[in-house]
């Protein structure tokens, strides 16, 4: 006997409904939301640092290109060597990838979209275990990741990663303002931290990493980054193909002269490919993330869902 329409659409409502939630359970295992540590919903209308009118929640709201913006941010902080030993010293990044990715996710998420006092705790936190990252570096040079100009080295890598991802992969169109005033907006987390002369608009951006381009060195240990990276576990099998081309992606958004030092250049062609399979991949994870922190953020201010 024939079962009429109804019965047929309830049956893909209820298998579609059932593929995001798999979906979105995977995603939010790599997230800052997978600690658990953060009620992003409370205390009602409390806006945190910045929000829901900053460029910062436009930047850090999309999961796909800040996991691009993220490992490519990865990448590049690996090629300084000072940063680098702090965390080949004292970090576990090598057995537990993706703990170290989530307490990253944790302290973005947390200090854009939590509440003041989740932020202020973040920022507590971080500045606390910095006091104790000290060392030498493999030729000798001491480091410390409280060092006010390695502060400023990690924070550029980052948000200058995050900010080029969000434009090639969610919003091209945001404005050269709204870019300035991004930087602006979110040296204030750079500076909380103990960064100085951080820089705030694109054009300083530039100079800065231009400066700073005769610090940085390719060595094995910036290859085993690259290595463990390309190697990086994926919370399920069905996820594997979509992460290890996250992996490229990451690679790809690096600038011309990181991937030339880490001997990962990529062609025109090749970066149209890679380019084009994100922006196939990316609208099923958007469908899907519902339960993300800039969702949970908006709930707390009585906003309505993103579009």
């Amino acid at each position: 006997m024939e079962r009429d329409p109804p019965y047929i659409s309830k049956r893909t409502a209820y298998f579609m409904e059932f593929l995001r939630r798999r979906i979105e359970a995977q995603v939010l295992s790599l997230s800052g939301i997978a600690l658990g540590q953060i009620d992003f919903e409370n205390p009602k209308g409390d806006p945190g640092l910045f929000g829901p009118d900053s460029v910062s929640w436009q930047v850090h709201g999309d999961f796909t290109s800040m996991l691009i913006g993220g490992i490519s941010a990865l990448l590049l902080q690996a090629l300084h060597p000072l940063a680098l030993a702090g965390v080949w010293d004292h970090s576990n990044f090598r057995q537990d990838l993706l703990g170290r990715l989530r307490r990253t996710g944790q302290f973005i998420s947390g200090t854009t979209y939590g509440s003041r006092a989740d932020a202020e705790w973040l920022i507590e936190k971080v500045k606390t275990i910095h006091l104790k990252v000290t060392g030498n570096a493999a030729d000798g040079h001491p480091y410390a990741a409280s060092d006010p100009a390695l502060l400023t080295w990690v924070h550029v890598a980052e948000v200058h990663s995050f900010l080029q991802a969000h434009l090639r992969y969610r919003n091209p169109h945001l404005s050269a303002a709204d870019q300035d005033r991004y930087y602006a907006e979110i040296a204030l987390i750079a500076e909380r931290l103990g960064a100085t002369h951080v820089p705030r608009s694109r054009a300083e951006v530039a100079t800065y990493l231009h400066a700073v381009r005769p610090e940085l060195r390719c060595d094995e240990r910036s290859l085993e980054i690259l290595r463990i990276l390309l190697a990086a576990p994926a919370p399920s099998a069905l996820a594997v193909p979509a992460g290890k081309w996250m992996m490229q992606t990451g690679i790809d958004l690096l600038p011309d002269w990181a991937q030339h030092m880490l001997g990962q250049t990529v062609s025109p062609a090749r970066s149209r490919i890679i380019q084009a399979g994100v922006h196939s991949l990316a609208p099923t994870l958007r469908w899907a993330v519902r339960g993300g922190a800039v969702s949970c953020a908006r709930r707390r201010l009585n906003l309505p869902p993103l579009q």
